[in-house]
């Protein structure tokens, strides 16, 4: 690959598309057409580097090569960006799009178009990209892309004369997209002799080389050797190395605008970098910085504690490094009776959270115990001013706030048209409130909800693939707090609040949701020599009881026949010292007992 390429002939591109509409398929044949990989060499997933991507079949951080490709007589690069389908990643897939002139959304050619494929290609628009329709797994029996090239006109409003039949598995027509790719997609802007303006759009962490840094190049140079100033954390660097990825670390001394690489420096600490800051040139002339990114928004939260007390220092070394890798992860310590000492983590998503968690035990070693997740709401205080809370046990007294605030989000559920009767009664038991339904073919429909996030977190998911027989598809966009008749149910074991199994949850399902925690209890706290309460209550009202029987001797067993007042005597003693012991007796909760009660199954 040569040292620089002229401007107009380099093109930034990213694969957008529904989970499992063959990115990452469609990225290997690129690499392979390009000759980037060896083809004894080949491998699936080859840009999918973590072994979750691999095990799962799924993307989850975006990944960036660079292919040098000889089209019509014309040497071209081509940096492409691959970008994960769930929606719990749609942070990493707007991350990956700023970067970039055009996008290729790709359409599985038998399931059509998903809900997700309309949320990227939205996010595609917004930004004002090229959008090239692509038609995928077109060698499929069952696949019908003249249906799909009509739902593609009505629902996304793209020509359907525009989208491009292949097949990333056989590589039939993926050579015509790389040619379409070169006509349609515009060359970056950029003038490679006013002052250094980078992006970073991606960062993550080596255990050799420190921070490397993913950057995209707007306007200047950048050469090996130059000291760099990013503007959003003032800090100065030497350039130690730059390269591009191709798909493996290729070293190069400079880079110019338009073209997208990595940067290794000196930087050691993982806080150092923020993803979406400007890089310049320490001397001469400072750039103006470039629009970052918006924050991520945490919509789901749980504790996660370490099993073994003495690991809470390496857990939260282990979260400072994932943070790095994905920026979207929060977190804050906190402290539980039961479980000791952990961290409040906020995510994306359920997914997230998943993986996440996953990615701790296995790249850090550490044995983990997760609590229920939750999602953020807002107490309106009387004096006026609101706070967000993260977790039950932050909500004051009732007659200390107006009112609490609860996320909910805009739901769309792409249904096939025998499953709508079953997803509106879903939806409907939910909460959710009806807004449209959308017609995209004789036989798809689109629903749209308004729908509380608290709602959604659990079950929702698999209880729509149920009701849908496996068709039903959903994405939901950024949430927004509305007031709700919300309530704080409180647990108590024989009169002791058990701080860490407080829920909130609607005024309507507190009875239901108290009850359903007291029976978790009641099976996982073992009996003592004394009967003990268990209790949900809302404010001062108790509004469930269970009771765990005591264990009991049969003291007059001894007795056979004779008078029976001798039978009361004894009967009276065992009565006095279960008395005493319930008075001096303390109930404790093992952490089995917790873990059953905020487990994720209601």
């Amino acid at each position: 690959m040569s040292e620089t390429f002229p401007r107009e002939r380099i093109r930034n591109f990213s694969i957008i598309a529904h989970i499992d509409h063959g990115k990452s398929t469609l990225a290997d044949r690129f690499l392979e057409i390009t000759g980037a990989v060896d083809t004894r060499k080949r491998a699936e997933q080859m840009l999918d580097s973590m072994d979750l991507e691999k095990e799962r079949g799924i993307t989850i951080k975006a990944a960036a090569v660079a292919l040098q490709a000889k089209i019509d007589g014309e040497d071209y690069l081509l940096n492409l960006i691959d970008t994960p389908g769930h929606v719990d990643f749609s942070y990493e897939v707007e991350k990956s799009l700023q970067a970039c002139e055009g996008a290729l959304l790709l359409i599985d050619a038998a399931q059509g178009i998903q809900a997700q494929t309309v949320a990227n290609a939205l996010l595609a628009l917004e930004q004002e990209m090229t959008v090239i329709p692509v038609f995928n797994k077109i060698d499929l029996p069952h696949a019908r892309p003249e249906e799909i090239a009509e739902e593609l006109e009505h629902v996304l409003l793209l020509e359907k004369e525009s989208a491009l039949p292949c097949s990333a598995k056989t590589g039939k027509g993926v050579e015509e997209l790389l040619r379409e790719i070169v006509r349609q997609v515009p060359a970056p802007q950029g003038d490679p002799d006013k002052p250094l303006r980078a992006l970073i759009f991606d960062a993550k962490y080596d255990e050799y080389r420190g921070v490397v840094v993913y950057l995209r190049i707007i306007d200047g140079v950048i050469r090996k050797g130059d000291s760099v100033h990013m503007l959003g954390t003032g800090r100065d660097y030497d350039v130690l190395e730059l390269g591009k990825f191709t798909p493996k670390p290729k070293p190069f001394k400079s880079m110019g605008p338009g073209e997208a690489g990595y940067l290794i420096s000196n930087i050691k600490r993982l806080g150092d970098v923020k993803v979406g800051d400007t890089i310049t040139l320490t001397k001469g002339e400072r750039a103006e910085p470039l629009q970052g990114y918006r924050e991520p928004q945490a919509m789901v939260w749980c504790g996660i504690y370490p099993t073994n007390s003495g690991d809470f220092e390496n857990l939260r070394s282990a979260l400072e490094t994932l943070k790095l890798n994905d920026s979207s992860i929060l977190f804050e310590p906190e402290s539980s009776d039961a479980l000791g000492f952990g961290f409040r983590c906020g995510f994306l998503g359920l997914l997230h959270m998943e993986i996440v968690q996953e990615r701790l035990e296995r790249e850090s070693d550490l044995d983990i115990v997760q609590t229920a997740p939750t999602v953020p709401y807002e107490v309106q205080f009387l004096e006026g001013e609101s706070q967000v809370i993260h977790s039950p046990g932050e909500l004051p007294d009732s007659n200390e706030y107006q009112e609490i605030r609860e996320p909910v989000v805009t739901t769309s559920i792409l249904v096939p048209d025998f499953g709508i009767g079953p997803v509106m009664k879903l939806c409907a038991d939910r909460r959710g409130v009806f807004l449209r339904q959308d017609h995209l073919s004789p036989t798809r429909v689109m629903l749209v909800w308004d729908m509380p996030l608290a709602e959604i977190i659990f079950d929702f998911y698999d209880k729509l693939k149920s009701a849908t027989r496996g068709y039903g598809t959903m994405n939901y966009d950024e949430p927004r707090f509305e007031a709700s008749r919300l309530v704080k149910v409180r647990i108590m074991v024989s009169g002791v609040e058990a701080d860490a199994l407080s829920v909130i949850c609607h005024t309507d399902s507190a009875q239901k949701r108290g009850r359903a925690i007291l029976r978790k209890l009641q099976k996982e706290i073992p009996r003592h020599q004394f009967q003990v309460a268990l209790q949900a209550a809302v404010g001062g009202k108790i509004i469930a009881r269970e009771n765990i029987r005591a264990l009991s001797k049969n003291v007059t067993a001894k007795c056979y026949g004779g008078d029976i007042t001798r039978k009361r005597k004894l009967l009276e003693k065992q009565k006095e010292g279960k008395k005493r012991m319930k008075s001096l007796g303390r109930v404790e909760v093992p952490q089995k007992a917790f873990l059953a009660v905020l487990s994720t199954d209601e």
